[in-house]
């Protein structure tokens, strides 16, 4: 596998376990209150949805000239990194609070308990729309991510590998606690994954452009470093400036 191949399978695992592990949450807490037939049923729907979103788009994506594609493709992945990365360093410095999957499954948890029982056996409709959302919001954000890094190096299949990997890692390790996933270091995975989306969004919208990067694809390793160190060096700083505990700058 090529250096290219890596960065585009770990990119998108690591963006989508992100995503993953949030609408975990959401399907546990809908499950452990409220059943799990139609908790499931919810979530086999809205995987099936985008499962069609990436086999109708993705050929589509082929016929579009490269050069436009990845003008396109970087400048929509330059503006939605810098919002991760903008987050992630405001987590890390302190300005903004940190991402507590626990909180947020006992939220979900309460918010379903609240909600009137379910007949014995009969379809719950709250648990299938609750669970559906969840998971069909947070996917959108996965198929985006497959389909544009996908579609810009034509290896479309390979990116979904990368999302489906993370998919079924963060699943098993879901079921095997049944509980949410607090010790996923997710505020980290999100810096990393916005310095990675960035740093793409840089790289493809430059060579969209018409420009060319010195040695081709060796110079992404070197945009990512300087990306990285900008957002751990700005973390770093606000923790300083407001003197707040550094929360999950590094993994």
């Amino acid at each position: 596998m090529t250096g290219g191949a890596v960065a585009l399978v770990l990119a998108t695992f690591l963006a989508s376990a992100v995503e993953a592990v949030e609408a975990l949450t959401i399907v546990l807490a809908v499950g452990v209150t409220r059943g799990w037939r139609s908790t499931l049923l919810g979530l086999g729907a809205a995987l099936a949805l985008l499962a069609a979103l990436v086999l109708v788009i993705g050929p589509r994506l082929a016929d579009v000239p490269i050069d436009a594609l990845r003008l396109v493709v970087g400048a929509l992945l330059l503006a939605f990194g810098l919002q991760w990365l903008r987050k992630a360093i405001l987590r890390a410095g302190g300005l903004k609070e940190i991402h507590d999957e626990v909180a947020a499954f006992a939220k979900e948890a309460a918010a379903a308990r609240e909600q009137p029982p379910a007949d014995p056996g009969a379809f719950d409709g709250y648990a299938f729309t609750l669970s559906f959302k969840g998971v069909l919001l947070e996917g959108l954000e996965v198929v985006f991510i497959v389909l544009t890094f996908g579609a810009t190096q034509g290896r479309i299949a390979l990116a979904a590998v990368g999302a489906a990997a993370a998919l079924i890692v963060v699943t098993v390790v879901g079921i095997a606690l049944r509980a949410p996933l607090a010790r996923v270091p997710e505020n980290s995975l999100k810096l990393v994954v916005g310095v990675l989306l960035t740093s793409f969004g840089i790289f493809w919208s430059t060579e969209g452009a018409g420009a060319s990067w010195p040695r081709g694809d060796a110079a992404l390793p070197v945009i990512v470093a300087v990306v990285g160190a900008f957002a751990v060096a700005a973390a770093l700083l606000l923790r300083r400036r407001h003197g707040s505990p550094l929360q999950e700058v590094v993994p």
